[in-house]
């Protein structure tokens, strides 16, 4: 059988794979099983899974496709635990261990490697590979044989999947998921990969996954020492790529200049007809369209303002944009944003809806407030758990006609479709969203936008409203119903500043409800856990749940300044400062210090899908000096960007979340209090509208009544102090380190202040 290489670009050893003695014979099934290849379960054991099958009542459905007359006959230990990924393989017939100590006890006990899976609950390919190989008999009897085998959802430990992600990068180039990663005992990595195909030849591959892990497992037997150098050397790959063995702090905050050399190269790559960068797939987050407004802002660069408003204006266009029931799908597999990967992600809505936010402010076009709005609506209908928390996303497969899960089935219509529904109002329906006979997804029809036009999107509402219901009889993509502390204070900002934004209470509502709601069930100790589901929570809490949530925290503050959220936000940052931060280097670990240890301890310094958690601790900090006036938290932040300041200067495209803290420390934000006479809200209105629909990124906004409680709120942001509605009118004061310009009254000389810009 040869060898199978582990390419690792840290020089990591190779491994000698021996002929297996099974070669391609089928295994002999022991007796006396409940899974297969594995003895009966402990009586316990076994009681335990049947109780928890049980206690999930009659219409529980088992995601298997082995039923004895509708039941499960496989139940494996996942069925106990709470994550909606862990639960879809409860019934593989793979002898599944949730990620802890029981399953590394027992492959010391048996002298057997681990296979560890990682993935999450609306992966496709995760889907893929459960059905081709997890759901395999003769493929789990093998494992469960000769491996003790692991799954792990990525968005409940973060911390797990970093570890490995960087195994499997060093080891081939890339990443994702599922991931499929061979340890040993030690938890120490020494193979690894993504999806690999079932067998020899599907899919073209030459060694498909029975193949690997009969391989993988002779080795381990036969060949102790080839494993154990494997893994050592990729053990100190992993450790010196998240550890940062070579990248040590910086000589201090970088220069502004980096953000100008981003944006050199993000105008080199750019897509000038479709907008995104000039290749496929595109990731709505490939193009950072807040930076490049921050970069216009500052610069008055009419390109930087070009690139993100045609992106704005072609994604919301394309099929990566759910025209009939709002919200964006994950990615598009082409250039032309038109056929999406379809399943939809609590953080790309919130992330892109602030972006239509900002860019409504800058360019005054009502067609991104109206994006905005409908992604807020659909996460209000379709995405909001009873409590007031948001759940995390919604797959690509659904079943289709025939019963068999389909990527975007849910989501695509045919012409014939279209007439029986909207009958004569189906030919102005397909002229506007490119709908025919022939389609444009596999026979059917992904509905986008040809021609915006906010006139013929108005006289189509109609239309939509018959398409969202006639949507709603399918079999809808499952739901995944966690609620993740980060995902929830990036969906708390989007609500926040939308509320404020559009001056809808809807959405302030919704975010005060998602706050109170994240501060009552998902903090403790004064720091946030990682997730909840149905009362359960898993306790560790990650840097990016802090951060995140006291950034969601912020905005919501800054619609309603009500300071026990400004309090609660600062009381996170600094439970931040106490349990993450690297007090040598500056910036801060992805797991607290009294975490689980694991191979290494990340120092989170990529912006990707999401933004990384010391980039948004660095803002929240330079956010927090702006209102607390406290050096100590500008000293945080300096401290941060200086930690990120050798990869800033290298490639300022991979922290452009950084570069967004880094422009408002180059700056001087404003500090914007309006105020008005006690009982007399109306008459600030004006002023408020024109402070909700400039763009000054950079600033700390107090809107509120005279009296008692400004006075009270100045404990809190102390540059609040004397100011007084002046002439008895609502007024509005414009300041910079507590300089302020003549208090106003007049919308017209409001925004002329807030108009004034400083150069980089």
């Amino acid at each position: 059988m040869g060898l199978v290489a582990a390419a690792c670009r840290g020089g990591c050893a190779r491994v000698l794979h021996t002929p297996s003695r099974e070669g391609n014979e089928t295994m002999t099934q022991p007796i006396e099983t409940n899974l297969p290849g594995r003895p009966l379960m402990p009586g316990a054991v076994v009681a335990e899974l049947a109780q928890a099958v049980s206690a999930k009542g009659p219409s529980y459905v088992p995601r298997t496709k082995h039923l004895d007359a509708g039941a499960p006959r496989y139940t494996n230990r996942l069925v106990l635990e709470p994550s909606p990924y862990l639960l879809q393989h409860a019934h593989n017939p793979v002898n599944w261990y949730p990620w802890g100590e029981e399953a590394f006890a027992a492959a010391r006990r048996e002298n057997k490697p681990v296979f560890l899976s990682i993935g999450y609950s609306t992966c496709h390919w995760c889907h893929v590979m459960e059905e081709e190989s997890f759901e395999d008999e003769e493929i789990a009897a093998y494992l469960n044989q000769h491996y003790v085998c692991i799954k792990v959802d990525r968005e409940e430990r973060p911390d797990v999947d970093a570890v490995y992600m960087s195994a499997v990068q060093n080891l081939t180039g890339g990443g994702g998921w599922p991931m499929s990663v061979w340890l040993t005992a030690d938890r120490e990595p020494f193979f690894a990969g993504t999806y690999f195909p079932p067998r020899d030849g599907v899919r073209g591959v030459r060694r498909g996954f029975l193949t690997l892990v009969r391989e993988l497992g002779e080795t381990f037997k036969k060949d102790p020492a080839q494993v154990r150098q494997a893994a050592q050397a990729l053990v100190k790959a992993v450790k010196d790529d998240m550890e940062g063995a070579a990248d040590a702090a910086g000589s201090g905050v970088p220069e502004p200049k980096v953000i100008a050399a981003t944006v050199g190269y993000l105008k080199n790559a750019f897509d000038p007809v479709y907008g995104g960068l000039r290749r496929a797939p595109k990731f709505p987050s490939n193009v950072p369209i807040r930076l490049l407004l921050r970069y216009h802002r500052r610069t008055g660069d009419e390109r930087a303002l070009h690139m993100a408003l045609l992106t704005l204006e072609k994604m919301a266009a394309g099929g990566l944009y759910d025209q009939v029931g709002g919200g964006f799908h994950r990615y598009a597999t082409d250039a032309l944003w038109l056929v999406p990967h379809f399943e939809k992600m609590l953080y790309d809505n919130a992330l892109l809806t602030v972006a239509y936010l900002e860019g409504f402010q800058q360019s005054g076009r009502e067609d991104f407030a109206r994006v905005a709005r409908e992604v807020l609506d659909y996460v209000l209908g379709e995405m909001t758990s009873p409590e007031g928390g948001f759940y995390s996303a919604t797959d690509a497969d659904s079943p289709g006609p025939d019963g068999r899960r389909e990527e975007g089935v849910f989501f695509v219509w045919s012409l014939d479709e279209l007439e029986a529904v909207l009958g004569p109002e189906a030919e102005a329906f397909a002229q506007h969203y490119g709908i025919t006979r022939q389609g444009n997804f596999e026979g059917a029809n992904i509905p986008h936008v040809l021609v915006p036009n906010e006139a013929t999107w108005g006289a189509l509402a109609g239309a939509r409203q018959k398409l969202y219901e006639a949507r709603r009889l399918r079999p809808p993509p499952l739901r995944d119903e966690k609620i993740l502390a980060a995902w929830n204070g990036l969906m708390l900002s989007a609500f926040a500043v939308g509320g404020r934004v559009l001056d809808e209470p809807r959405y302030v509502h919704a975010a005060t409800r998602a706050a109170d709601f994240l501060l009552r069930h998902m903090r403790k100790d004064g720091r946030m856990v990682r997730s909840y589901k149905e009362g359960r929570v898993q306790p560790r809490g990650f840097l990016e749940d802090q951060a995140f949530v006291a950034a969601g925290l912020l905005d919501l503050f800054e619609a309603t300044a009500d300071p026990r959220w400004l309090e609660a936000s600062q009381g996170l940052a600094q439970a931040t400062e106490e349990h993450f931060a690297d007090l040598e280097r500056g910036g801060w670990f992805t797991s607290a210090h009294d975490g689980e240890p694991l191979l290494a301890r990340e120092r989170p310094a990529y912006d990707g899908a999401e933004p990384s958690g010391t980039s948004v601790a660095i803002m929240n900090a330079l956010r927090l000096y702006t209102f607390a006036s406290d050096p100590a938290w500008k000293t945080v932040a300096e401290k941060g960007l200086a930690s990120l300041q050798p990869r800033l200067v290298q490639s300022g495209l991979g922290l452009t979340e950084a570069l967004l803290a880094l422009d408002r420390h180059a700056d001087k934000p404003r500090e914007i209090v309006i105020v008005w006479p006690p009982g007399q809200r109306h008459t600030a209105q004006p002023l408020i509208d024109v402070v909700r629909r400039a763009f000054v990124p950079n600033r700390a906004l107090v809107t509120a009544e005279a009296g008692p409680s400004l006075e009270a709120l100045a404990r809190w942001v102390p540059f609040v102090s004397g100011k007084e509605p002046e002439g008895g009118r609502a007024t509005a004061y414009v300041c910079e380190e507590g300089r302020c310009e003549l208090p106003v009254t007049d919308p017209a000389r409001f925004a002329a202040q807030l108009q004034k810009v400083r150069p980089y």
